[in-house]
């Protein structure tokens, strides 16, 4: 079942988009030009800061926590306990030792699905033409099918939402931690529920439908092999963890971020037991990539919006549609030579701004190398021999 709709822009409105897109364009640029130096800045500081937190950081033992040991930066390794009972509220699902509850909803539902194609015609005008599809899938979030294009797809509201309880306060040996600092740590598994868990559950879900047991999760529904428009499955998942380990400024019997020189925090974790070292390694490693994640993200957003600065020349020149195609692809290639160029740049002046000795350093080094690599040369170049004089 399907739906096409077909829409014509004039080139007179596409150029007006396109004067819209030089605006976003500019905008998208000095965005991009901004994060690309700021986060030079953060890796260079993030990683000073982990450098300093490796050289000071003190293993202690997590058995005891050691009053000498208030306000220094401490790496502790043991296992974990949950201070209390975690239980879904709204459902009565509890979980004895577990570090938190998740509870996990699906409803069957209609989604839309589209799929445009645009031709340019003489004149500049652009005619597009997208066909809607529809199917039914299982999804946790809700799809508002009131924009659907064709009607006749309507998707109920969902009588239950995911939800995720933490326990308040976990152990890690001696020392006392957030629950959910420790609980992301952990491992998820099913928690199969009883028929009295159903019965108990189905009078407080506002459903006509059965609610049913289906391989320890539940059902709302009249059958799971031929499921209906509304139709949802729950499941209830216990978060846990054997062992941890830590590294922060010890403060009494808990852990909290330590600051660093340059202002930097270091509070790092771990699930299982892993000494300090590994633990500052895996958070270099994560930082840097990070940096080059946002120098991607930065690069593409550099390209994007040279893109949509040159964009308004394809569209002049779409008055004939393989001229602006021509200028279209001319305008990407050069859209791409300038973000190859000030992408660098930018990362370069902001490397330098954040580390100019050893900028200099490294500059100073090159140009020393040059030099004596061009005297050698000349040093070892062949000398060439006088020109014979006339015979008298």
């Amino acid at each position: 079942m399907s739906y096409t709709e077909t829409t014509t822009t004039s080139w007179l409105t596409r150029i007006k988009n396109a004067l819209v897109g030089i605006l976003i364009g500019i905008v998208l640029i000095i965005a991009a030009i901004y994060f690309l130096f700021w986060n030079e800045g953060r890796a260079i500081q993030t990683y000073r800061s982990l450098v300093e937190g490796a050289g000071l950081v003190v293993s202690v033992d997590s058995a005891r926590a050691d009053p000498a040991h208030d306000g220094k930066l401490v790496h502790i390794e043991g296992p974990v306990k949950a201070q209390g009972t975690v239980a879904d509220q709204q459902f009565g699902i509890e979980a004895n030792g577990a570090l938190a509850i998740k509870r996990d909803v699906e409803m069957y539902q209609w989604v839309e699905k589209s799929e445009s194609k645009t031709e340019k015609n003489l004149g500049g005008s652009e005619t597009t033409t997208t066909t809607y599809s529809y199917a039914k899938e299982w999804g946790t979030r809700p799809v508002d099918s009131s924009d659907f294009k064709q009607p006749g797809h309507d998707n109920p509201p969902f009588a239950i939402n995911d939800s995720e309880t933490t326990i308040e306060k976990a152990t890690v040996g001696a020392f006392t931690l957030e629950g959910s600092r420790v609980a992301y740590l952990g491992d998820e598994a099913q928690i199969r529920l009883s028929d009295a868990d159903a019965s108990r559950i189905a009078g407080t879900i506002a459903t006509n439908q059965p609610v049913k047991l289906n391989q320890g999760d539940l059902y709302i529904g009249q059958s799971s092999t031929s499921p209906q428009i509304g139709d949802m499955k729950i499941r209830f998942e216990r978060v846990d963890l054997s062992e941890a380990s830590f590294v922060g400024a010890q403060k009494g019997d808990t852990l909290e971020p330590y600051k660093s020189s340059n202002g930097r925090e270091i509070l790092l974790s771990a699930a299982g037991r892993k000494d300090a070292a590994a633990m500052f390694q895996q958070a270099q490693d994560e930082n840097a990539m990070i940096t080059w994640l946002i120098r991607a993200g930065g690069l593409l957003g550099l390209f994007i919006g040279f893109k949509l600065v040159m964009s308004i020349f394809s569209v002049l020149g779409d008055i004939v549609p393989f001229i602006g195609s021509l200028i279209g692809g001319g305008t990407s290639i050069i859209a791409l030579v300038l973000t190859l160029i000030v992408g660098p740049v930018v990362i370069a002046i902001g490397w330098f701004a954040y580390r100019p000795l050893l900028a200099l350093g490294i500059i100073a080094g090159g140009a020393i190398l040059a030099v004596g690599f061009a005297y050698l040369r000349r040093k070892q170049a062949p000398a060439v021999a006088p020109p014979l004089g006339r015979a008298a």
